[in-house]
């Protein structure tokens, strides 16, 4: 498993001006009902973590990953990685689907020819581009398959990255891998700023249809409310709200609305939900500690 901090130094998430201890911060999620609504996937890191401080974690994926309409413009401007400057990824989808379709694209070469492998790319046989990401979850799934990253923005959202690349992008050419449905913030701003963009689709988001029988158990009483709901994207505010759309459920008044940041946030508000919680940073660990901090001042 990987290294994540539960409980961080730097700030007192539920009493300033005093120390909050260890066993005050897992009171604070003890017994909590807490909905997660990311794809499967990526679910159980999350839910392992709140596991560990006590809470309930309840999973109920409110969006899928599936295949593009096709990866063609994909495996192309793959063929031809050596011709871009910069690299970027805003998920650790898109870097896994960059590595499988890296890893299945036959060269355009002789048949028979050895067929490079990324550690060819990196030992400088050929020129690789430079490797933007917008976060640290996509920082680590980028280092899982070999490669390094060149910049990461001070803010973990679309915005700060754009802002940290415009300087460096004049006349550049970019490879964006990203998911077909997705802010068109990074590309607009790159080209505003004299960067050629190619934009690949790497997979789409589903809402998944089983979910909805799960929320209308979860949602059938008020007893069985969750405490919480944690929103990691827009796409599963979006998605959620959507799905008891369709179930004809609401989202209870008592119940908080914990998003990981500022676009998150925005999403809900959108649709008519003021968030209860937005993390400081668009990270798990950031959201796990802005719970405990709600959770230790309600009670």
């Amino acid at each position: 498993m990987a290294d994540w901090p539960i409980f961080g130094d730097s700030a007192d998430w539920a009493h300033p001006g005093r120390s909050t201890t260890i066993a005050e911060k897992m009171l604070a999620l003890q017994n909590k009902r807490i909905l997660v609504t990311r794809t499967r996937t990526q679910a159980s890191d999350l839910a392992v973590r709140l596991e560990a401080l006590g809470a309930t974690p309840i999973l109920i994926p409110t969006i899928e990953i599936i295949p593009p309409e096709t990866y063609t413009p994909l495996d192309t401007a793959l063929a031809q990685l050596e011709n871009y400057d910069w690299l970027l990824f805003t998920s650790a989808n898109a870097v896994e689907v960059f590595h499988q379709r890296r890893q299945n694209l036959d060269p355009l070469q002789k048949a028979g020819a050895p067929r490079p492998d990324l550690g060819t790319w990196v030992s400088g046989s050929h020129r690789y581009p430079k490797i933007a990401v917008i976060g640290p979850a996509t920082t680590r799934a980028v280092q899982g398959i070999g490669l390094a990253v060149d910049l990461i923005p001070p803010k973990y959202i679309a915005e700060s990255l754009a802002e940290v690349l415009v300087p460096q992008v004049s006349d550049k050419r970019i490879l964006f891998i990203r998911a077909a449905e997705a802010r068109d913030v990074l590309p607009e701003a790159l080209t505003a700023a004299g960067a050629t963009v190619t934009i690949a689709e790497a997979y789409r988001n589903r809402i998944p249809p089983e979910s909805i029988p799960a929320l209308q158990q979860l949602f059938v009483t008020p007893a069985n409310y969750p405490d919480a709901i944690t929103f990691t994207s827009a796409s599963t505010v979006r998605n959620l709200i959507a799905l008891l759309e369709a179930a004809t459920l609401t989202l209870p008044a008592e119940t908080a609305l914990a998003s990981i940041g500022p676009v998150t946030s925005r999403a809900l508000r959108d649709l008519g939900h003021e968030p209860t919680i937005e993390a400081p940073a668009a990270t798990i660990d950031a959201l796990i500690q802005s719970l405990i901090g709600h959770f230790t001042l309600a009670g």
